[in-house]
C-alpha cells in the first residue's frame, strides 16, 4: 500500500453537524469537487450509508466505483474499494472529528491506487489536491449550513 496523504482543517461547527455533511452522499456533487455522483447502495443498521458508487470526472481520470463505509459515531469514518473501477484500483480513507473550543479539527487521509501507471510524484500530488479540495469544500458547506 502507497504511503497516505494527510491534511487537517478546523470547521466552525459541531462534530454533529460535521459528520452530517460528510454522510450526506447524494449532496456530494454539490461540494466534493470531481464527484459527479455518489449513489448509496446499501445502509447500515445506523442509517448510515454502508456501501456508494461513485462517479468521478476528475479530467484524465473518469471512472465509476463502490466504497464500503465503516463509521465510528460522529468521531470518525473509514472507506475503502469495494468495486473498483477502470482506472481506481484501491481507494482508501478517513476523516477522524474531534470538537475544540474553536469548532471541530477534522482531519482527512487518503492513498489511491491506479490501475494505470503513474509516477509517483504526480501520484501523491493528484491526492494532496483531492485532500485539499474535499477539506475546502467540506468546511464551506459546513460552515454555510451553520450560520
Amino acid at each position: 500500500m502507497a504511503d497516505r496523504t494527510t491534511s487537517s482543517t478546523t470547521i466552525g461547527a459541531g462534530r454533529a453537524e460535521v459528520m452530517a455533511v460528510i454522510a450526506d452522499f447524494p449532496a456530494y456533487p454539490e461540494w466534493a469537487g470531481s464527484i459527479k455522483s455518489a449513489e448509496v447502495v446499501a445502509m447500515g443498521p445506523d442509517g448510515r450509508a454502508e456501501r456508494v458508487r461513485f462517479v468521478l470526472d476528475a479530467g484524465v481520470i473518469n471512472d465509476t466505483y463502490t466504497l464500503a463505509y465503516t463509521w465510528e459515531g460522529d468521531e470518525g469514518v473509514r472507506w475503502q474499494v469495494v468495486e473498483p473501477g477502470r482506472m481506481v484500483g484501491d481507494l482508501r480513507g478517513s476523516y477522524q472529528l474531534a470538537e475544540t473550543g474553536r469548532g471541530t479539527d477534522v482531519t482527512y487521509e487518503l492513498t489511491v491506487d491506479l490501475t494505470v501507471p503513474m509516477i509517483g510524484m504526480i501520484k501523491r500530488k493528484a491526492e494532496k489536491v483531492i485532500v485539499d479540495t474535499a477539506l475546502k469544500g467540506l468546511k464551506k458547506r459546513v460552515e454555510g449550513r451553520t450560520r
